[in-house]
Formats: structure tokens, C-alpha cells, sequence
């Protein structure tokens, strides 16, 4: 939205927030798309309805196609009268059933749901075994191999801290600098899932998905860490692990 459009949409004297929860799978990301359906195209459609008038959306964060997220953070200026605690009930009567606003509070003019957060936790999830699960084919990553966890805890804590991750930056993203802080990584195992979350005070195009990869390649025993660590302080792309699918990875929380 460009500034002078933001100062336009400000006179209408709201500015609301929206926590959004949403299955990925059938949409072409979050952001809006001309020649396809994603799932802000959705939202700013049935909010556009709710509030009689056009609703713009600015999104925390812009998550790919098949990319889910349990908290993703919204927002926009309305000069309608609904109270906030009836947006949530009213927004999901309209809505899928696959997306779901689940908070809405008002916010300062000033508040943006982009550039006002300060950190977001993702969330990749990996479906290990002999055989997959054919109802978890789009919201895990399916690998057969045996992984070792030891090891790719050890290049988890490798990550951690302010670095420039330029290694598991995807081509295509938005020109801006490689350096990332990651204040805390973590792996848990439930009922065959492995669960590898990212915190930090932001992401790169795909850099998840790209460090996901590499993780598992390390962690099926075709690399070793030390091969881990010279990829990651190459600072190329090139020599890092193909990017892991997307239905793994969900968007887990936007911190203000």
C-alpha cells in the first residue's frame, strides 16, 4: 500500500487487528494474487462485505503456497462500528472453513502488522517411519530415512545468534540484508513427528524451508557437520540442501 493510500485509509478512524489461523494447502500463499486465489484475496473479499466498504490488509508475514499458519497477524482501517469482540464471530460466517480469525483488538493509528513486529516463531514439521500418513500428506514433510536427532540438534545450535544466512536465502525474495538474529531453536519428537521451530527477529525468502532441507540431509548421514558448517559460512545458496516442501511449515506466532 503505498503512503499517501495508508494516510487515505487512516481517516476512517480505526485501525483494526486480526489474528488469523489458516490451512495452507489450497492457496497460492497469503499474499494477494491477480491470476489466482490466496488467502488474503479471501479475507479482504469477506471483510470488504462485513464492513461495507474496501478493506487493504498488511500482513506480518507472506507465507507460500501450502505454507499454514496458526498465527498470522492483520491488519486494517476501517470506519466501521463493530466491536472487536464480535469481528471474530461475525468475520468467520462469511469465511471458509479453512481460515479462521480467532482475535481481533484495535490498535494505535500507527500500528502495522508488518513492520511494527519484533519476532516470529515457524514451525516445520517432518512425519518419520516405514510408511507415511496419508492424511498428514499436507501438513508434514515425509522422509523414511532414519534421522539423527543428536546431530541436527548440534547444527540447530550452530544457527542460533546473529548471522548472515545468505546460504538458505531463496532467489526471488525482496532485496534487503542477509543478517538474521535466531534468539532460540528447539526439536521435539510426538508420535513420530519431528517438530523443528525457528524463533527469531525475521526470516528470509525460504530461509526455513532451505535450512529444513539441510538439516535433513545432515541428519540422514549424507553430510557430515562439519560439511554443515562450511555450507552455512559459505554464504551461497548453491551448496546448500534442495528447499523442503512447503505443507511441513507452519507461521507459529508474531510478537509485538
Amino acid at each position: 500500500m503505498k503512503r499517501e493510500h495508508i494516510e487515505e485509509m487512516k481517516r476512517r478512524g480505526r485501525n483494526i487487528v486480526l489474528s488469523i489461523a489458516y490451512d495452507g494447502t489450497g492457496y497460492h500463499g497469503f499474499q494477494r494474487q491477480n491470476n489466482a486465489v490466496a488467502v488474503q484475496n479471501v479475507l479482504e473479499e469477506k471483510l470488504s462485505q462485513l464492513f461495507g466498504e474496501t478493506v487493504e490488509l498488511a500482513a506480518a508475514g507472506r507465507t507460500d503456497t501450502g505454507v499454514h499458519a496458526l498465527e498470522q497477524v492483520v491488519n486494517f482501517f476501517t470506519s466501521g462500528k463493530i466491536p472487536t469482540d464480535k469481528i471474530p464471530y461475525a468475520a468467520n460466517s462469511l469465511l471458509p472453513k479453512d481460515i479462521i480469525v480467532t482475535n481481533a483488538w484495535e490498535a494505535d493509528m500507527n500500528f502495522s502488522a508488518r513492520h511494527s513486529a519484533k519476532a516470529k516463531t515457524y514451525l516445520y514439521k517432518i512425519q518419520c517411519g516405514k510408511f507415511p500418513n496419508p492424511f498428514l500428506r499436507n501438513y508434514t514433510w515425509y522422509v523414511r530415512e532414519n534421522l539423527n536427532l543428536e546431530i541436527i540438534e548440534e547444527a540447530l545450535e550452530l544457527l542460533e545468534g546473529v548471522h548472515d544466512f545468505s546460504s538458505f536465502r531463496a532467489a526471488g525474495g525482496a532485496p534487503m540484508s542477509p543478517v538474521r538474529e535466531i534468539y532460540e531453536t528447539s526439536l521435539k519428537v510426538k508420535d513420530d513427528i519431528l517438530e523443528i521451530s525457528f524463533y527469531g527477529n525475521g526470516f528470509l525468502y525460504h530461509m526455513v524451508r532451505n535450512m529444513i532441507g539441510t538439516l535433513v540431509t545432515l541428519g540422514s548421514g549424507r553430510m557430515n557437520l562439519t560439511k554443515f558448517k562450511e555450507i552455512f559460512d559459505a554464504k551461497d545458496r548453491t551448496l546448500a540442501s534442495p528447499t523442503a516442501p512447503p505443507g511441513g511449515l507452519y507461521l507459529l506466532k508474531v510478537e509485538y
